[in-house]
């Protein structure tokens, strides 16, 4: 075996990347886990991004975990340390080790091959002979190599192993056989690498105190959370990756805040549909009937829905779709990241038909805008689609700590009370009362005078059937208005300004918006100045047409190929296609701020042209 030779004289104390190779199935998703964890416990920001094959065993899985001392949540792109415990990806992994980079791999079978590259240092660690002369067990084995090199990774970088100590006690409570089995698989690791190779790496994970205040978690699952707290309870949905979390979550926590302790009665209903279109026609149901409602999904579903969704815009129904975008066309990519639905949700369904679309960027905003997600669904009765990403809803987030409002009062939107429809000399479904485009809306077994037809074909101000063409027309129109109206109530876009004059900027959204902001920074270093918007909702506020009167150029940041956000800003605001530059990725990976820096760079070389 090659003798530890440190090929990098740079020392880098938290910030780097550790990526880990293995092979899906084999467990290591809590030893990747574990890692993260005990960095974040020390103090030190961390991404985690975790890359898997969609089947369930066999394939090879990745797992990134980023240092990031400056608190950037994107990727990096890069990878100074490369765990490689999966022989067939062994080639894969030592191609993408940074130079001046490290490898550890399972030196219990020679690997040669392994110490190619003389820019980095290949580190072998007998992992499966360590823990075969340890444990019994063939799976017990699998699973403690993991755990291994969890100490091999401590010892090799100053990660401390106190802390890793009290996670593992926490992830096995009361079970004390398993928490000193992992603790003896991490100790072999720790101690053949603090034995064999005394000197630690230049990548140093000290204490830091930057994550106080912050917790871990994944977008699926604050967003379920945000459905218990908007006052949800009733979910239907058909399984599919990357949105199953969400529902699993939102059982979760009903099952727990729910159910009332004197009856055991459960305050929540949860069916899975027999398909996509069964789920949302349910869900529509539940809203039709005065329920908050929602399904959870992701692009395939989504085309699946579309009947119903146009049923419930036409029918002026609330309802809320969750649609965990991942790469598409058809069945495409089903465990890869991208944001390739949105002209699919912005015009959902046959006819002319516009929705709502709200674009959570993290999971504190998922929390948040699932909240604000029935709410507007209610108050505009309409679907209203909330766009996430594989990426957001199943990654782990550093985010600030939830915080929630006792206060808060959903809002009903225009339901009338049986009083109030005693009072009405005649109930009209889609009568326009109050000029603001939003009838005034009953719900079942409310009062007699409030009953009516809700029905998908042609219909006047009245409820009724129609196929007068001015009466359509007139419910057409005010769709329209409802629609526009909405500007106003989605979330505001957020503008970040560079502090300089800036000719250019940037537009983008979601799961885009950390990479951007590092993107930003380093430009700026350069002396390239730009400014930044974030939109956050559909239709577009006012101020995304002022901000792109603003500049000469407007660079659209996004992840699918045709530059589906662009289309929408062409197609919905007044602003100069020609303005409009497309910055594309669309390779089902999460965003790094690389792609960015790279598209733009190129442009400006392109015109001669910097700033």
């Amino acid at each position: 075996m090659k003798d530890l030779v440190d090929v990098s004289s740079e020392v880098r104390v938290n910030d780097f990347v550790i990526k880990i190779g293995n092979v899906n199935g084999t467990g290591s998703a809590s030893a990747n886990g574990l890692l993260m964890k005990a960095i974040f416990r020390m103090g030190v920001p961390v991404v985690g991004k975790n890359l898997f094959p969609s089947n369930i065993q066999g394939l090879p899985t990745w797992y990134e975990i980023r240092l990031t001392k400056d608190n950037y949540m994107a990727r990096s792109g890069t990878a100074e340390f490369i765990v490689a415990m999966n022989a067939e990806t062994y080639k894969q992994d030592l191609a993408e080790v940074s130079p001046g980079g490290f490898l550890l791999y399972d030196s219990t079978w020679p690997r040669p091959d392994l110490h190619a590259r003389p820019d980095i240092t290949a580190i072998g660690v007998p992992l499966a002979r360590l823990v075969n002369a340890a444990f019994d067990n063939a799976r017990t084995r699998v699973l403690m190599k993991n755990m291994a090199y969890v100490g091999a990774v401590a010892g090799l970088t100053g990660l401390d192993v106190e802390v890793i100590r009290g996670l593992v006690t926490e992830m096995f409570g009361t079970k004390a056989h398993l928490i000193d089995a992992n603790m003896k698989a991490i100790e072999l690791g720790l101690s053949y690498v603090r034995e064999h190779f005394p000197d630690p790496l230049p990548l140093r994970i000290e204490p830091m105190d930057k994550t106080a205040g912050h917790i871990m978690i994944d977008g699926n699952t604050a967003a379920a959370l945000g459905c218990v707290y908007a006052g949800a309870t009733f979910g239907a949905w058909y399984p599919i990756t990357p949105s199953t979390s969400l529902m699993d979550g939102f059982k979760a926590f009903c099952e727990k805040f729910r159910v009332d302790p004197d009856t055991g009665e459960k305050n929540f209903c949860i069916i899975q549909g027999e398909d996509e279109l069964a789920s949302v026609g349910m869900a529509i149901g539940a809203g039709w009937n005065g329920a908050r409602s929602f399904t959870p999904t992701s692009g395939p579903g989504i085309s699946l829905m579309s009947e119903f969704i146009g049923f419930a815009y036409y029918g002026e129904v609330p309802v809320v779709l969750f649609d965990v975008q991942r790469a598409g066309p058809s069945t495409g990519l089903p465990t890869r990241t991208q944001q390739c639905d949105i002209t699919l949700a912005a015009y959902a369904s046959h006819g002319d038909t516009k929705h709502i679309l709200l674009f959570p960027a993290n999971p504190k905003e998922c929390f948040e805008m699932a909240v604000q997600s029935f709410d507007i669904a209610e108050r505009f009765q309409a679907p209203v689609f909330f766009m996430t990403d594989l990426d957001i809803g199943m990654n782990d987030w550093m985010i600030p700590e939830l915080e929630w409002d006792d206060s808060y009062q959903p809002d009903r939107g225009k339901v009338l009370t049986a009083d109030e429809i005693e009072n009405l000399e005649k109930f009209y479904r889609y009568e326009d009362r109050d000029g603001d485009a939003i009838p005034y809306r009953t719900l079942p077994g409310t009062h007699p005078k409030g009953a009516y037809f809700t029905r998908g074909s042609g219909h006047n101000w009245k409820g009724g059937y129609t196929e007068d063409s001015d009466e359509y027309k007139e419910v057409l129109d005010r769709l329209t208005t409802k629609w526009k109206n909405a500007a106003n109530a989605v979330p505001a876009p957020v503008i970040t300004r560079c502090g300089q004059p800036a000719r250019r900027a940037i537009i983008s959204v979601g799961g885009c918006d950390g990479a951007v902001l590092e993107a930003l920074d380093r430009f700026a270093e350069n002396g390239v100045n730009l400014d930044y918007l974030r939109v956050r909702g559909f239709p577009f506020n006012a101020e995304v047409d002022r901000f792109i009167e603003q500049y000469d150029e407007v660079f659209v940041v996004e992840q699918n190929r045709d530059g589906q956000l662009r289309s929408l800003l062409v197609n919905e605001t007044e602003a100069p296609k020609h303005k409009l530059v497309s910055i594309l990725d669309y390779a089902g990976m999460a965003a790094n701020p690389k792609f960015i820096i790279e598209g733009i760079s190129a442009h400006l070389e392109a015109l001669g042209d910097v700033a």
